[in-house]
C-alpha cells in the first residue's frame, strides 16, 4: 500500500466529519467546539491531503513503510488532538492531557514528514550528480 493511498481516503473522510459537525453547531447554534473543528478541518483534510499530494508525486516514497508510518501517526495525532481541543473548549479539563498527547504525536508526524523531504532531497540530488556527463 502507498502512502498516497492512506492519505487521500483518510483526508475525505475526516472533512467529511468536520462538515457534518459544523453544520451540527450551525444547527444547535453552539460554536464552542469551533477551534476542534478548525484543527480537524486544518490538519485532517488540508495537511493529509497536501502529504497525499507530495507523496503521489514522489513514487519512490510514496511505497515507503516511513511514510506509511508518518501517515499513520498524523491521522491518529490528529483524532486525538481534535477529541482533545474538542473537550477543552466545551469546558470539560480532562480534554488538557488529551490535546497534550494529539499535539506530541502531531509533532512526531511532521517531524517524520521533515525527515522524508530532507532525505528525499538529499537522496535527489546525489542522483542528480552522479547523471552529470563527465567533461
Amino acid at each position: 500500500m502507498k502512502a498516497s493511498s492512506i492519505c487521500f481516503p483518510a483526508a475525505v473522510l475526516l472533512v467529511l466529519i468536520g462538515m457534518v459537525w459544523g453544520i451540527q453547531m450551525a444547527i444547535s447554534q453552539d460554536h464552542s467546539a469551533m477551534p476542534a473543528h478548525a484543527h480537524l478541518n486544518l490538519l485532517g483534510w488540508v495537511s493529509l491531503f497536501l502529504f497525499g499530494i507530495f507523496y503521489h508525486l514522489h513514487p519512490a516514497i510514496d511505497r515507503t513503510g516511513l511514510a506509511r508510518g508518518q501517515a499513520y501517526t498524523w491521522i491518529v495525532g490528529t483524532v486525538i488532538l481534535t477529541i482533545g481541543v474538542g473537550l477543552v473548549h466545551t469546558g470539560h479539563e480532562v480534554g488538557d492531557p488529551i490535546a497534550a498527547v494529539g499535539s506530541l504525536i502531531v509533532l512526531i508526524g511532521m517531524l517524520m514528514f521533515g525527515w522524508i523531504v530532507l532525505k528525499g532531497r538529499i537522496s535527489e540530488r546525489a542522483a542528480d550528480r552522479s547523471l552529470t556527463p563527465a567533461e
